[in-house]
Formats: structure tokens, sequence, C-alpha cells
């Protein structure tokens, strides 16, 4: 070839190279949308475009981007991997004749130095029956026809007499020789077609979206539409532009290879196609979105139905809330640690213990308490399953070691993972079960039936006695019980249950008043030494407050003002019952004018709210007297005012006639509940006054 003609051969690519600039750089998408579209008539055909990408993918990524990218390509494992696809690939001859006839365009048009957008438009008219995902498969197909062609001949050359003879036919350049000055070359094009390869695969994927949840015309499903012609427009038009450099490379034997140009020409191309890369990525997240929400929707309302639905046993509804498929042990024994299925749960009363990871160590000692309690006996056997409610968003190594420390206590049954819990049954949960913060027990029976659910509070009040824990049991418990000392420590210390037993005189005072606590005891134990009567005291704390009750037991191991209980366990436990009889009664939709339990848990919960002390003394298991810390004490210091009523009508109902007689003309009183636990009265009145109470808002984090 003589010098003058290498010379017309080099600059005419450089001319078409630079309007090609031109008209990257001011070229209009959305005006070349009508043009790209003209050529679409699709005619329905459906092909399988993935294992002819995964083909490609092989041909362009896997090995030659790798080979240039200065990777070992383990060629054993590949040349399994690709029998494997081929042995299951059947192409049409129609998709061999397309691709071949497209690798022939790129092959002529290419190295005839003609204009991209027009090639390109050519090959959109060759490929016009078919949809948008199958155009840009073809098109990469054919050139990775036409680049791995070029690749064996030139690689091979060193090695192979036939390569060697085409080579040379071909002039292409020596790769061992020239493979520095050719490398940003390659690097560029590879750029490029990874590019097209990500945009690719975004069209296909598109493609295989389910058409039961996302249509054509929903948003963003209709947004993504809009954009995959001209998307696959620059796609083809990058292959013609990588088919434009190989073609360059032919003649190129014997001469020094500059690739500034053509690299900055590719780049820019690459620069354009990632953008539409991540346009597309981002609307097909919000596709996935879309059809998760759709999914997730459907499998609630599945749920909600199933539950609705009458079943032989309870393997239906635990499947919907737990794990639905076959292919892991969704449980984890708490007794043995082990791996188990659901079967284990099969036709047997269940309670679901749902909380988040705050779940503390007294509930867990407690239910653990009435769990192997139920165990020993035959008649109220049940199985238990914490389910954790767990936000995948914080989800870090402190949070998986909280999990399984927590699983760690527990005896009964846990999932092994939060996240096998479908997004559909925790959306069941918070909305159906009002499950929001505080742990809620959940009963189901054999048949899967909902029992109660939240069980917690009867559970909480009378244990293993409210099995089968059902609405109409937990009635049936309550039309049994009268306000006593009795229901107050029931389940916590039988110590005060034998005082009582014994005729005693019990006091049960709370606070962290220390000043008061000691004036108060040492005021007690003085008038029952006047008053001839036998006095036993307990001291029950304040509720929410662990830290600052594990303080006070030292200092009455230390101080020995009266009888306390050693952990915060009973004294949290003390509390949590209470307020756990409170949402009951709202639960049974009873009010503090028409229930008396109701009326004195009211009563004591607003002294727990005070800042000062308070105190309940009880003769017998009904016969009470109850006031708040200064109250309670005046009246002691007062004993010579009401000790001469005592023989006549006992201690309480004198200690009750005088503090009848001699209530404060001013008062403050506070009831602080739990706002995460659900069913607040809107009205509540007060328990010295009867005055209907002003509500305010309470937002508490005490880090103690």
């Amino acid at each position: 070839m003589s010098n003058h003609t290498r010379q017309l051969t080099a600059t005419t690519p450089k001319i078409n190279q630079r309007k090609e600039r031109r008209m990257f750089s001011t070229s209009d998408d959305s005006a070349m949308t009508k043009q790209v579209q003209a050529t679409h008539a699709p005619d329905g055909r459906e092909i399988d475009v993935k294992p002819i990408l995964q083909i490609v993918d092989e041909i362009l990524v896997r090995f030659i981007a790798r080979t240039v990218e200065g990777y070992e390509v383990k060629r054993d494992q590949d040349a399994l991997e690709m029998t494997a696809v081929l042995a299951e690939f059947d192409m049409l001859d129609s998709l061999a004749y397309i691709i071949n006839k497209i690798s022939c365009e790129l092959s002529c048009k290419c190295s005839g130095g003609g204009d991209a957008h027009s090639s390109t438009m050519v090959l959109l008219g060759y490929m016009s029956s078919y949809a948008w995902h199958a155009k840009v498969v073809l098109t990469l197909a054919a050139f990775a026809v036409i680049f791995g062609e070029f690749w064996l001949v030139a690689q091979l050359s060193a090695e192979n007499t036939l390569a060697k003879s085409v080579a040379l036919l071909k002039q292409l350049p020596d790769l061992a020789e020239n493979f520095m000055s050719l490398k940003p070359h390659f690097e560029a094009l590879i750029r490029l077609v990874k590019a097209a390869m990500e945009v690719t695969t975004c069209i296909v994927q598109f493609k295989e979206l389910p058409s039961e949840y996302i249509s054509e015309d929903t948003p963003p499903m209709s947004v993504a539409s809009t954009h995959i012609p001209i998307a696959s427009y620059w796609v083809i038009r990058s292959i013609v532009a990588c088919a434009s450099q190989i073609a360059s490379l032919i003649g190129t034997r014997n001469e020094s290879i500059s690739s500034t140009t053509e690299a900055w020409e590719l780049s820019s191309l690459a620069h354009k196609v990632t953008s539409i890369h991540e346009h597309l990525k981002n609307q097909l997240i919000l596709c996935y979105q879309y059809i998760d929400d759709k999914r997730h929707i459907e499998a609630f309302h599945n749920l909600t139905r199933l539950f609705e639905t009458v079943h032989v046993d309870n393997m239906k509804i635990l499947r919907a809330l737990i794990y639905a498929k076959d292919d892991i042990l969704p449980l984890v024994d708490g007794t043995t640690k082990s791996r188990a299925s659901l079967e284990v749960l099969r036709r047997k009363h269940v309670l679901l213990l749902i909380s988040d990871l705050d779940l503390s160590q007294e509930e867990i000692l407690v239910l653990d308490n009435l769990y192997k309690d139920a165990r020993s006996r035959g008649d109220t056997h049940y199985e238990m399953v914490w389910i954790p409610v767990v936000d995948k968003a914080v989800w870090n190594d402190v949070n998986k070691q909280k999990f399984e420390y927590l699983q760690s206590l527990m005896a009964w049954y846990s999932v092994c993972d939060p996240f096998i819990i479908e997004p559909s049954a925790v959306k069941y949960i918070k909305e159906v079960w009002n499950f929001s913060k505080t742990a809620i027990l959940v009963a189901l029976d054999p048949q899967g039936r909902l029992s109660s659910p939240n069980a917690v509070h009867m559970i909480w009040i009378w244990g293993n006695l409210a099995f089968p824990f059902t609405s109409e049991k937990e009635e049936s418990l309550w039309k049994q019980e009268i306000w006593s000392l009795e229901l107050l420590v029931d389940g916590i210390d039988p110590t005060v249950l034998e005082w009582m037993a014994d005729g005693k005189l019990v006091c049960l005072y709370g606070g962290e008043d220390l000043e008061w606590i000691e004036k108060f005891t040492a005021t007690a134990l003085s008038v029952a030494k006047a008053g001839k009567f036998q006095l036993e005291m307990v001291y029950v704390g304040k509720s929410n407050a662990k830290e600052r009750m594990q303080k006070m037991i030292k200092t009455f191991n230390t101080r020995k003002f009266s009888y306390f209980w050693p952990n915060v366990t009973s004294i949290w436990f003390f509390w949590t019952r209470l307020e756990s009889m409170l949402y009951s009664k709202l639960q049974h939709g009873r009010t503090v004018e028409n229930d008396e339990v109701m009326s004195e848990v009211m009563t004591v919960l607003s002294f727990d709210g005070s800042d000062r002390g308070w105190a309940i003394f009880c003769n017998g298991a009904t016969e009470m007297a109850r006031a708040k810390g200064d109250s309670a004490l005046v009246c002691l210091q007062d004993f010579d005012k009401w000790k001469d009523r005592v023989e006549e009508e006992g201690v309480v109902q004198a200690m009750k006639d005088y503090l009848d007689k001699n209530k404060p003309p001013h008062h403050c009183n506070r009831l602080i509940l739990p706002g995460s636990t659900g069913g607040i009265p809107q009205k509540v009145v007060c328990a010295e006054c009867g005055r209907q109470m002003e509500k305010y808002f309470m937002y508490r984090c005490c880090v103690e």
C-alpha cells in the first residue's frame, strides 16, 4: 500500500470522528426518539436472549476484557461453564442469520468510514420486527463475533500458521509487540463495551418484569418505556463505534498506532451510555420496589383471608407468618439450640412473642418461669416462638449480637433469622395486631385461629391460669377477682401472702425519697409497737426505674428500713402487672366509674407518678387503706387522734376514716402510662377528688 493511500485512509476516519463528535455533543435525544421509533415494528416474536447475552459476556467481558486488564483467565473453568450453557442453548437459524447480517453491516459500514448515526439507523431497520431488548442483544452478539474473530486471529498468529496467514492478509497488528501502544485503545473500547452491556442487561431486566404486578402504562414502568428506545439507539451506536475501532486496526501491522483521538471518542460515548445506565438502573429499582409493594399487599391480603378461613391445623397460618418455603429449618429450639421445622408446632397452642431487640431480661425471666411451668403440666401445654421485628436499614453487627444474646436466654423457639419474616407479615403484625414497640404475645389455637391479639396482660396477671388465653377466659378470671392484697402480689412473693394468712397488718409502700422512707418506716413501726399490733412492711419500689431501683436495693441492704424485694425483676413485675390490669380492663370496656379494681389500680399508678412516696395498709385479703406519702406519714404521726377507734373498727378502717376526714385541700396527681401499649383511656378521673384529669403528652428517654 502506498504512502499516499495510507495517508488518505488515515485521514478519513479522523474527519468522520470530528463529525461524530459534533453529532454526539449536539444531538437531541428527544428529537431523535421519533426517528428511532419509526423503525420499530415488532411482530410479537419471543426470543430467549439470556443464553445469547451470557455467551456475549463470556467473549467480550470475561475473556477479552480480563486479558486486556491483565487478569489470568481460568480457561478450564470457563470451558466447563460454557459447555453447560451451550448444551442448553439451541439458537434458531433465523437468529444466526440476523446476527451474521448485522456483523456484515458492521464490518462493511465501519471499514468504509460511514456515518455512525446512519449505520445505527440501518441496523435498527434490519431489526425492526424485534423487541427492543432483542435488538441490543443481537447487535452485541454480532459485535462479539467480529471482536472474537479479530482477537483469536491476532492472538494466535504467533503460534498458529493458519491464524498467522489470515493476520498477514488483513495486516493485523502483532498484539505481543504492540500491546502497550494498543492497550489504551482496547481499554477505552472495553469500557464502552461494558457500559453497553450494562444498559443491555437493564433493558432485558425490564422485559422480564412480571406483567401481573406491573404493566407498560404503570409508573415507573411507563417512564422507563419512554427511555428504552433511545437507550437502545445509544447501545447500538456504541457498538458501531467499537466496530469502527476494530476495523481501523486492519492494515496497521507495520505502523505505529496513536490511539489518543480514538480513545477520547470511545470514552465520550462510554460517559453517555453510563449516564443512560444510571437513569435506567434507578427506574429499574423503582419498578422492583413497586412490584415488591404489590406482592407485599397481595401477601398481606392473603394472610388476612387465611385468618378468616377455617383450617384443619395451624400450618398454613404459621407458614404465612414465619416462613413459607422448605429450603431451611426456620426455627431454633431454645432448649437444645438446634434448628427445627415448623412441624414442631403443628396442632399445638402457640404463643407468638413479638418484640424488637429491646426485650428486657425481666420479661424473659418471667416468661421462662411460666413456659417451664407449662411444659411440666400436660393440661396447659403450649409452645412459644419469638418473632423479632427489626428494621433492616439499621441492622449491624451490634444488633446481630444483641439478637443472638436474647435468643440464647430463651428456652422456647425463636426464628433463626429476623429477616426470614416477610414484610407482609410484619405489616400484618403492626397494622392488625397493633405492635409498636412494647412486646406482645399473640395466642393461636391448634387450628391457627386467633385466640388473642395480645395475651400479654392476662399472662402477667394470672400466668398459666389464663390458658388457653382467650378473651372469654380473661373475662371469666376477672369475674372471680376483687381488689385485694392477693391480686396485688400474686405470683411475686409468697411471703406477703403468708403474712396475710397469719392475720398480720401488711403495708406495701413505694417511691424513692429516702428521707420520707426513713421517717415513714420508723413512724409505722413505732405506731405498731404502741398499738400492739403485728405489722409487716414491704418496699415495692418505683416503676420504669431499673438502675435506680438497683441502687435502692443496695441502700435497703445497708440501712434495713424494712423487708424488700432483693431483685429488680420482682419490682418490675409488680408494676407491670398493675399496668396490665388497667389495659386488660380497658380491653373489656370497663371504666373507673363502674369497676372498683380499675379505679384502685389507677390510684396506685397515680401514686407512683408522684414525687414523694405512698403506702397501702392491708388487713386480711380485702380491707385496705391507701394514701400518698405525706398524708400517710401525717396519719401515722396523728395516731393518738384515731387510736381509740382501732379496737372497735380495726386499724385499717380507723386509718381510712382519718384519711377521709383529713384530705389535703390541694393536690396534684399524675398518672403516667406507657403510650406504646395501645388502649390509652380517653377519660381518666383523679383518684382523690374524682374530677377528670388533664391529658398531656410526655416524651421520655431515660438512660440510667
